[in-house]
Order: structure tokens, then C-alpha cells, then sequence
């Protein structure tokens, strides 16, 4: 398994072929439904085995205030295999870098413990879903040409 991580979102079919493996939505969706989706993404990272898309996160913000991290998904063949941790973390610390510190999602029934051991804490029973509230990070150098493409 060569991962590779990229800044770039998917091809629209990469990622519907991806979040078709989570049976969250119609099969029938078309591949225009996803390209419209992608196109509302404020950051994302992708991982690639070869050509292959196998695990891709991404959020929507205001830029300014909040981050939502709107799916995090891992091909059911590469689970279990620290994926998600890394792409998790990339996805925060590129919030991060761009400025954003108030990272939130919902996650799917029985997901919390994964976000609970990376750095998410449970939001107040009257305030769904879970917030960030790990250490802040900065990866200088991580985000530019030089150490990742964008």
C-alpha cells in the first residue's frame, strides 16, 4: 500500500464511487450531483493508492469563524489501517493553517470513540455533535509547494 495524500479534491466520479461505499445516499445519484458538492468544499485532503481514491475528508467554513468537516470517509477494503487518523489530522491542521480554529461534525452512530482518541470532545447534550478541542497546530512548511500539493 503506497498512500498517497493530496490538497486537491477528487474527480467528481472518484468521489461518488468513494461515497457510494458508505450506503449514506441513493446509488442513483448522478456524477454531477458530486461535482456540485466538491465545488462547495472550503478544504479537503484525498488519499490515493495508486490512481485509486480511498479515503477523502473535507470541510465547509466561513473562512473566518467555524469549520465543518462534512464527511470523512475510508474505503471499507483500507479501515483499519491508521487511515482515517492521518487523514483526520491533515484535515484539521489544514483548518488550522488557514485560519480556522473552530472545528465541528456529526459523526455516524458508533464513531465518537474514533474522534474522541483524536482530539474531538462530545458538545453539551442541548448542542449536537462534537467540537475539536485538541491542541492547535501549525505544520509550516506542510503547506506549501514544497511539502504537499495544493
Amino acid at each position: 500500500m503506497n498512500i498517497i495524500f493530496s490538497l486537491e479534491a477528487p474527480a467528481a466520479q472518484s468521489f461518488k464511487n468513494l461515497y457510494d461505499t458508505t450506503n449514506w445516499g441513493p446509488l442513483e445519484r448522478d456524477v454531477g450531483f458530486y461535482a456540485d458538492a466538491l465545488r462547495g468544499s472550503w478544504a479537503s485532503v484525498s488519499a490515493y493508492d495508486d490512481d485509486r481514491l480511498v479515503a477523502f475528508a473535507r470541510a465547509i467554513s466561513d473562512g473566518k469563524l467555524h469549520a465543518f468537516i462534512t464527511e470523512m470517509i475510508v474505503d471499507p477494503e483500507y479501515q483499519r489501517r491508521s487511515l482515517g487518523e492521518q487523514l483526520l489530522k491533515l484535515l484539521v491542521d489544514r483548518c488550522h493553517f488557514l485560519g480556522v480554529n473552530d472545528i465541528q461534525l456529526f459523526c455516524a452512530e458508533g464513531k465518537a470513540d474514533f474522534y474522541l482518541k483524536n482530539g474531538f470532545s462530545r458538545r453539551p447534550d442541548d448542542a449536537p455533535g462534537m467540537q475539536y478541542s485538541g491542541a492547535l497546530t501549525t505544520a509550516p512548511g506542510l503547506w506549501t509547494p514544497a511539502g504537499a500539493a495544493e
